[in-house]
């Protein structure tokens, strides 16, 4: 008997320590987000008004992206619905054709309707090759507009790639536990 509590104690304090692990890597990716989001606005006050009247947005503020000839990119983010954060989403990436390097960059999605933030948390949402980005540069805000309900920023952050490839990006997501 004594044996069982023992292991059951120490089940139970490896879910625990697991999920503190889970919630500081969470609340680390939200706070690198936050600062993303000041960045952004810094650089660009006009995104502001996509901020402000997105029905949502998603901020993956560290996205690595490499590759030589086949490519790939990996990133966390934080999913907020009308500005206040309702889970965590992961994006995925593969490309190929002529890429060459590594980098880092922040990316945010905004989402026009509340039916196209609707199609992102059922979790299989995906671009196909021909969408892009818009660099997050001053005055980029200006001149995007929305396609499909849907508007992508891209920011350099560190590293160099040259990049003519195709590819797309899938993401998933997974709202708070209330």
């Amino acid at each position: 008997m004594k044996t069982l509590k023992t292991m059951m104690a120490a089940c139970l304090l490896f879910i625990t320590v697991g999920a503190t692990a889970q919630n500081d890597h969470d609340q680390k990716i939200m706070k690198d987000a936050e600062n993303a989001k000041a960045m952004l606005m810094k650089k660009d006050a006009g995104f502001e008004k996509f901020f402000k009247n997105a029905s949502g947005y998603v901020i993956f503020p560290n996205v690595g992206k490499g590759g030589f000839i086949i490519g790939g990119a990996s990133g966390n983010g934080v999913v907020y619905e009308k500005g206040i954060a309702i889970g965590m989403a992961d994006l995925k990436e593969i490309s190929v054709g002529f890429q060459a390097g590594g980098q880092a960059i922040t990316e945010v999605i905004f989402f026009e309707t509340d039916a196209a933030l609707a199609e992102f948390k059922e979790g299989n949402f995906e671009f196909a090759a021909e969408a892009s980005a818009v660099i997050a540069d001053k005055g980029a805000s200006k001149n995007a507009n929305y396609s499909k309900g849907v508007v992508v920023f891209a920011m350099p952050k560190a590293g160099l790639m040259a990049d003519a490839s195709i590819g797309g990006q899938k993401f998933s997501f997974s709202p708070f536990k209330m």
